[in-house]
């Protein structure tokens, strides 16, 4: 059964930072991409970032560039998003998502942790 449990969300001030943690379990996470996706309150998902198996590819939505990092530890099977320079828009609920090509949202997630981005 796949798992993905996510983490290390919460408030935090316009210009501060988070990092974010997602635990996987129930597939061979060393061989997939994967992606961290994001919710608005009455938004749409959105795409955020990608990661190759490998690491050796990265990509991110124009809206975090410069800003957010994906990354991953495929020997703890963990995959992370690290949030810097954060504005009151990047307040969401974020999701770690099992597959999919750049850009796309769709297929497995956790349950999701909260940003809040508030003064």
């Amino acid at each position: 059964e796949v798992q993905l449990v996510e983490s290390g969300g919460g408030l935090v001030q316009p210009g501060g930072s988070l990092r974010l943690a997602c635990a996987a379990s129930g597939f061979a996470f060393s061989v997939v991409a994967m992606n961290w996706v994001r919710q608005a309150p009455g938004q749409e998902l959105e795409w955020v970032a990608y990661i190759t198996a490998s690491s050796s590819g990265t990509a991110y939505a124009d809206s975090v560039k410069g800003r957010f990092t994906i990354s991953r530890d495929n020997a703890k099977n963990t995959l992370y998003l690290e949030l810097n320079a954060l504005k009151t828009e990047d307040t969401a609920m974020y999701y770690c998502q099992l597959g999919g090509l750049p850009g796309t949202v769709g297929g497995s997630r956790g349950q999701g942790t909260q940003v809040t981005v508030s003064s």
